[in-house]
């Protein structure tokens, strides 16, 4: 091929490449008036923050925005900032998502919080070390035992699943740690075990189990029966599977599903750019983060008692046509 010729196919090449990023950036609505915005995620160490930040940085790109991943205390805290408009996205666990909502639980006042949609289950894993002679949750009475982090959907569990099975949260030594801290605590022997409330694996615990030998403390059906009879009935009984962590056999507990929310006065448009960008990057997601893949546009819509935001469900309506 001629000099000309390369030069004519180079500049081809440079048409096509720039063609296609221009296209990979969706066009926004005209409902965006800021493009730069928080998404609430959680502990650096748990699910939450992981998804966050790897959907922040897709979002981000696929939207031509500058959505940042924050550091929370969790759940409750998310919900907070999400309700002052303090964060554009936060990730709730759905008993938390609907004690905003009714303005009950942690909440002193209804909040005005809406669904984007349902990414996936989390799991009550409550944490011990191998050689602990801790066997059941009678046991961890006396004991030093974080139940999570204060304005945390994890301290909201753990209290009402210690109730149900008969243990007072005040005969337990409980240092209030976040995901993080629970793990050092841990490694250190400052503590006898913690509550945590995540997808599976956790990325801090799957890294604890490498260092230290864990065992997860079973969560008995009556229990997540009795817990759904006083509450929102968000959970249901479930199993950590045989292997994760180390583990030799499967591990009963409870799941709660787990949210994406926004503010309910967020512009529809906004919300439907995020969605659809949230489903387009599903793939990439799941490559780095294994909850991702559960993502799933049949039961994203299934958010009850929290409304679905109106963007949302013109996402899933179009989807339809």
């Amino acid at each position: 091929m001629s000099r000309r010729g390369r030069r004519v196919v180079a500049g081809m090449l440079a048409l096509v490449t720039a063609a296609v990023a221009v296209s990979a950036c969706s066009p926004r609505s005209e409902d965006w008036t800021e493009t730069a915005a928080v998404l609430a995620a959680g502990s650096p160490t748990g699910v939450y923050h992981d998804y966050g930040s790897h959907l922040a940085t897709e979002l981000s790109r696929g939207l031509d925005v500058d959505l940042t991943a924050e550091v929370t205390a969790g759940s409750v805290d998310n919900l907070l900032r999400v309700s002052a408009g303090e964060a554009l996205l936060g990730f709730a666990q759905g008993d938390a998502a609907a004690d905003a909502v009714a303005g009950t639980g942690a909440f002193t006042e209804p909040l005005d919080v809406q669904a984007v949609a349902r990414l996936y289950d989390e799991y009550l894993q409550i944490v011990v070390r191998d050689d602990s002679a801790v066997e059941d949750l009678a046991d961890l009475s006396g004991r030093t035992i974080s139940l999570g982090a204060e304005n945390s959907g994890v301290n909201v569990i753990a209290t009402r699943v210690l109730h149900a099975a008969g243990v007072a949260a005040d005969v337990i030594d409980d240092p209030q740690l976040d995901l993080g801290g629970s793990i050092a605590a841990m490694e250190r022997g400052e503590i006898d075990g913690f509550f945590w409330v995540g997808g599976l694996p956790t990325p801090g615990i799957a890294d604890l189990a490498e260092t230290i030998d864990v065992r997860l403390l079973p969560v008995e059906q009556d229990w997540v029966n009795a817990v759904n009879e006083r509450y929102s009935h968000a959970y249901r009984p479930a199993d950590v599977p045989a292997g994760t962590y180390g583990l030799d056999a499967a591990v009963t507990t409870l799941a709660v599903p787990n949210y994406l929310v926004t503010a309910g006065s967020t512009p529809p448009g906004v919300v439907h750019d995020l969605v659809a960008g949230l489903f387009a990057a599903r793939t990439t997601l799941a490559a780095d983060v294994p909850a991702a893949a559960l993502l799933d546009r049949r039961s994203a819509i299934f958010t009850g008692p929290v409304p679905l935001h109106p963007g949302a469900e013109q996402y899933y309506r179009d989807l339809r046509r």
